[in-house]
């Protein structure tokens, strides 16, 4: 986790995701996360990258995640 303006950075490992489609359903539904405020997911190297307002919930980023269809392996 690192501190960035306007945010915290967290960033997680999701397995499962294997194109762009896979990116976006991943970032739209962690984007309703409350407290997030900006999400990056990167297909290739499976790890999405979370600004947030304050600490997250990994279990709502988890059932968010799920909620796509994909498997949130935890931090990165």
């Amino acid at each position: 986790m690192t501190s960035q303006t306007n945010g915290i950075t967290t960033v997680y490992k999701v397995t499962g995701m294997t194109c762009a489609h896979c990116e976006g359903a991943v970032a739209q539904e962690v984007s309703a996360v409350a407290g997030v405020t900006s999400v990056e997911a990167e297909a290739a190297t499976g790890l999405v990258t979370v600004t947030s307002t304050g600490t997250l919930d990994d279990e709502a980023v988890r059932a968010a995640v799920d909620e796509a269809g994909y498997e949130l392996a935890g931090r990165a």
